[in-house]
């Protein structure tokens, strides 16, 4: 990455999955810290432990009390350019609520992702928040998880890019939404994705990247891996082409469970990262 200023915010989250072994989210999250430069690299202190099923949702009491705490980090980090990274996808709530509080209806949000994460704690056949987190950044979620009014998405900031396995609720939703969605072929031609973006009207993104977008014959070490995903290098040339096109209102990166292997992942990643423009 480049070295204009920015802020790694680690947050070492893994109640928000349902995955088997989801404690390597932890390690996963400070791995990718780890691999980050940063002018400023903060850790959130986040509650190692399980919580209450509450509401449909797997440990809700400790996943409030971490959006908590990554407010409180966030509300201390002035104004760099954001990297979150953990962790579960709940580490998104409050980076993605502060990118919309400040660019508005000038953001779009790219959702890489073998997964929507569009349920509800109602229609989710798991219980795990790391499938309803961007539903919850719609404004209809947990409520003790809701961003205020003015930090919510709506449908048309957002893209979703290389989800490959939907629940039918899911995929009942994106289409009365009229949500953009690019398939892995069609993210291999960056212009189409940077199409997509620049139709929202947006001059700002944020990139959510779940690491299971990849193919997992390429980086197996994920939390929920999917077949059919991308390249490294085919995921490398479309963000490149989102940070040259648009101005990055920050970016999360998630779901890093890091294998035997990991000294390949971290390869993978750092020649995924490099020379991406962060402002």
């Amino acid at each position: 990455m480049t070295n204009e200023p920015h802020t790694v915010l680690v947050i070492p989250q893994w109640q928000g999955s349902a995955a088997r072994n989801p404690q390597r989210l932890v390690e996963g999250a400070h791995r990718l810290g780890a691999l980050l430069p940063a002018a400023r690299r903060t850790v959130v202190e986040i509650d190692p432990g399980p919580g209450q099923y509450l509401d449909g949702v797997r440990h809700l009491d400790v996943l409030a009390r971490s959006l908590e705490a990554t407010r409180a980090a966030l509300s201390r980090s002035g104004d760099d350019t954001l990297l979150a990274v953990g962790g579960d996808c709940g580490i998104e709530l409050a980076p993605v609520a502060r990118a919309v509080a400040r660019h508005g209806d000038d953001l779009a949000v790219v959702w890489f992702d073998a997964h929507a994460d569009l349920n509800t704690p109602d229609a989710s056949p798991s219980g795990g928040f790391h499938g309803m987190v961007l539903r919850t950044l719609l404004g209809e979620g947990p409520s003790q998880l809701l961003a205020g009014p003015g930090e919510r998405l709506s449908s048309r900031q957002l893209v979703l890019a290389g989800v490959r396995a939907l629940d039918p609720a899911e995929r009942d939703f994106i289409e009365a939404e009229g949500i953009r969605a690019l398939s892995v072929p069609a993210l291999r031609e960056p212009g189409q994705l940077v199409s997509a973006v620049a139709a929202t009207g947006a001059t700002h993104v944020y990139i959510h990247l779940d690491l299971d977008v990849l193919d997992p014959a390429h980086f197996p070490s994920l939390s929920c891996p999917e077949p059919g995903g991308l390249h490294p290098d085919e995921l490398r040339a479309a963000l490149h082409a989102l940070t040259r096109r648009f101005a990055l209102a920050g970016m999360g990166i998630t779901e890093h469970a890091p294998a035997a292997d990991s000294a390949d992942g971290d390869h993978v990643l750092q020649r995924i990262l490099g020379g991406m423009a962060l402002q």
